[in-house]
């Protein structure tokens, strides 16, 4: 027992030093991609800067303007309000200004005519705790409160003084959103971007790794490992969907929008991507659901033999390299390369896809419990590669011949490309 007790506290000395070393070994890593290049943590640094020289510039301002007993307000106020979007520091700035007000002028009605502070503070914050609950103040209805301790706790509250915490407020909020409009304001469209890549690398992997496993001896596990990769597609997509959202957001009121309208056209043209993007990962789903079917002997659906899987695992190469195009043409240096590329993709998947078809009554000849099965994935792997295409450039004007996707469960929002393919 001595021996365990007098262990553990070595034992905690460790962990705590592994947890030293976790965390410096953290911020060299993130301070080593702030300086290589453009990304999330040099955005970081941007901010911080950005948010030290609006509390300094009101820190000055309010000095030279104000008495020197309020000249804290302003800074306190600009150095949160550099936010992350202009948008937000114009949003918070009015709420924070407004509950800043409130709260002073409700303490300073009241101390002023008939003093006692403490009294006062009995009344007045229950108030003020009860304003900051309201929905139109977001989360700057606190500061009503500290607004409110301020004007009462310094000592004698006049109306000089309340005017001038409220006039420090409003420096401090006109600062804070300024600097952050005007000095490098923040467009986060490279979130976006890169969460549209993660999407199609994830897309493109899955269909390459299925063309592989393909060439040889089907494994459950494998299948079902398949499956539950492509189920996570949906979860990225709803990533995607969030950080297009916090582009669109990083835009309003900001002054880039203006001077670089093509940021503003990327932004709406991820609007499109993220219907493809969902489209994707729907029939994907419905693909390696008709493959986990199919490879589990437990289920009556046949599983397809050799002859038929080699040649499907060809095709999937063709999907493979579409989907490469397409991610390149969304967010590649040479979009119109790109697409170029995917349009001679997609006519190669066209043309495989009818060779395969020619091929199925072979196939029914000599496997005939295996070709439902590949007349369906031939069907999930081509919507897949149509969904690449605009809406007017993907119709085939050809005919499925009742081919079906296998018991895809997404089909909902799968749209039905040139019957029913």
């Amino acid at each position: 027992m001595a021996h365990t007790l007098s262990a553990r506290p070595r034992e905690l000395a460790a962990s705590a030093v592994r947890a030293v070393r976790a965390e410096a070994s953290w911020s060299a890593r993130a301070a080593r991609r702030a300086w290589a290049g453009p990304g999330r943590e040099r955005d970081m640094v941007v901010q911080s800067g950005k948010a030290a020289l609006a509390a300094v510039i009101a820190w000055l301002a309010a000095s030279w303007l104000l008495p020197d007993a309020f000249a804290l307000m302003a800074p306190w106020v600009a150095v949160v309000l550099v936010q992350a979007t202009v948008y937000r520091s114009v949003r918070q700035g009015l709420h924070q200004t407004l509950a800043i007000t409130a709260g002073t002028v409700l303490a300073a009605s009241l101390v002023i005519p008939f003093g006692h502070p403490l009294l006062t503070m009995i009344v007045v914050l229950p108030l003020t705790t009860l304003l900051s609950n309201w929905p139109r103040l977001g989360d700057q209805g606190i500061y009503a409160s500290t607004a409110a301790l301020f004007t009462l706790v310094p000592g004698e509250a006049t109306l000089d003084s309340a005017v001038s915490r409220i006039l420090a407020a409003l420096l401090g909020t006109a600062i804070g959103v300024g600097v952050n409009a005007l000095v490098l304001p923040p467009v986060y469209l490279r979130s976006a971007r890169e969460a549209v890549d993660g999407v199609v690398r994830e897309a493109r992997e899955i269909v390459a790794e299925i063309a592989d496993g393909l060439d040889e001896p089907w494994e459950y596990e494998s299948v079902r490992g398949w499956y539950d990769r492509a189920g996570r597609l949906p979860r990225l997509v709803r990533g995607v969907r969030s950080a297009i959202g916090w582009g669109h957001e990083s835009l309003r009121l900001n002054p880039e929008r203006r001077r670089r309208p093509e940021t503003a056209r990327q932004a709406a043209a991820y609007d499109e991507t993220l219907v493809t993007l969902e489209r994707i990962a729907d029939h994907l789903i419905g693909l390696t659901r008709t493959l986990a079917e199919a490879a589990d002997d437990t289920d009556e659906t046949p599983r397809p033999d050799h002859s038929v899987t080699n040649p499907y695992a060809g095709f999937l190469e063709k999907v493979s390299a579409a989907l490469d195009a397409y991610g390149r043409s969304v967010t590649g240096d040479d979009p119109e390369a790109a697409r170029a590329e995917l349009h001679a993709a997609v006519e190669e998947v066209r043309a495989t896809r009818d060779r395969l078809r020619a091929e199925l009554p072979r196939h029914a000849a000599s496997v005939p419990e295996g070709v439902a099965v590949l007349g369906a994935l031939l069907a999930a792997a081509r919507r897949i590669t149509l969904s690449l295409l605009p809406e007017d450039e993907s119709e085939d004007g050809g005919e499925d011949d009742g081919e079906d996707d296998g018991g895809n469960g997404g089909g909902g929002t799968a749209r039905t490309e040139a019957g029913g393919a």
